[in-house]
């Protein structure tokens, strides 16, 4: 059974939201193009931080690198949020990972029984009896001027009422009610990240990323291979960490410890490791 789209209207987030700033003020579309595109737009007209805009279906909703993200109406969460840190460009990176680490503590604590792990750098899986598959995925945009953050545009889409997914994502993806055995209110989830993510992000503005960061390593998975795809190369190693800056660290073949500040990673999938 399809959750309604009236899961997720303005006047029952009013009465469940628990933060201080994140999610207030909240705008519901029925349909745009990219929760994304639409936060900007108003981020460059002066939206204060904290804005929230959620749409029930995306027609041109997208990861990183321009991927398209399926977003049929009525099933899944594709929501997008304003933050204005006063942070300096280079500290994007590890903000977008402490997203992933609030969204993977709310999924852990809706009592399902899910069991999160997060993939460098924006992936959130779910470990089921097929192994993990991706449930949800983060992308960060961010305007800057001479150095500093203008704002950042947080979109997250997660997976949670779908039961079905096209050809090419069959194998790969999952949602909160496959895992679960169960629908799920979009709004509870939606509402736990936020009352997750507000005391991180203000801890990490604050006092930098060590705690988000620490939070990610313990939903992520090192000691295994993976390999890197670069911009015209390719890097093969073990994962073994994140640093400060949020590049996942890799020891290659000839032992040299690697950062790595952009590209795609394809990991060993197993249940035992990932």
């Amino acid at each position: 059974m399809l959750v309604t789209r009236g899961d997720l209207d303005p006047e029952r987030l009013a009465g469940t939201l628990t933060t201080r700033r994140l999610g207030r003020p909240y705008l519901f579309l029925a349909s745009c193009g990219s929760t994304n595109d639409e936060v900007a737009a108003r981020a460059a007209a002066g939206a204060p931080e904290g804005l929230l805009l959620a749409a029930d279906q995306q027609t041109r909703g997208r990861g990183r690198r321009g991927r398209a993200w399926h977003s049929p109406a009525g099933e899944n969460l594709c929501f997008s949020l304003l933050l204005r840190p006063a942070l300096a460009a280079e500290q994007v990176a590890p903000l977008a990972l402490a997203a992933g680490s609030a969204l993977a503590r709310a999924l852990e604590g809706l009592g399902l029984g899910f069991r999160p792990l997060l993939k460098w750098p924006n992936d959130v899986l779910l470990d089921g009896v097929e192994g993990p598959r991706k449930v949800a995925g983060i992308l960060a945009e961010m305007a800057s001027q001479r150095g500093q953050v203008r704002h950042l545009v947080l979109g997250v889409g997660i997976n949670v009422n779908s039961r079905e997914f096209a050809a090419d994502l069959a194998g790969q993806a999952t949602s909160l009610a496959l895992v679960g055995g169960k629908s799920l209110d979009r709004l509870s989830v939606l509402t736990s990240f936020l009352a997750a993510f507000e005391p991180l992000y203000q801890e990490f503005v604050a006092h930098g990323p060590g705690a988000a960061l620490e939070l990610w390593r313990r939903f992520a998975r090192f000691g295994q291979p993976c390999r890197i795809e670069l911009d015209g190369d390719d890097c093969d190693g073990i994962a073994e960490g994140v640093d400060e800056t949020g590049a996942l660290l890799v020891r290659t073949g000839g032992g040299t410890l690697l950062p790595i500040h952009a590209g795609d990673v394809s990991w060993s999938m197993s249940r035992a490791v990932l």
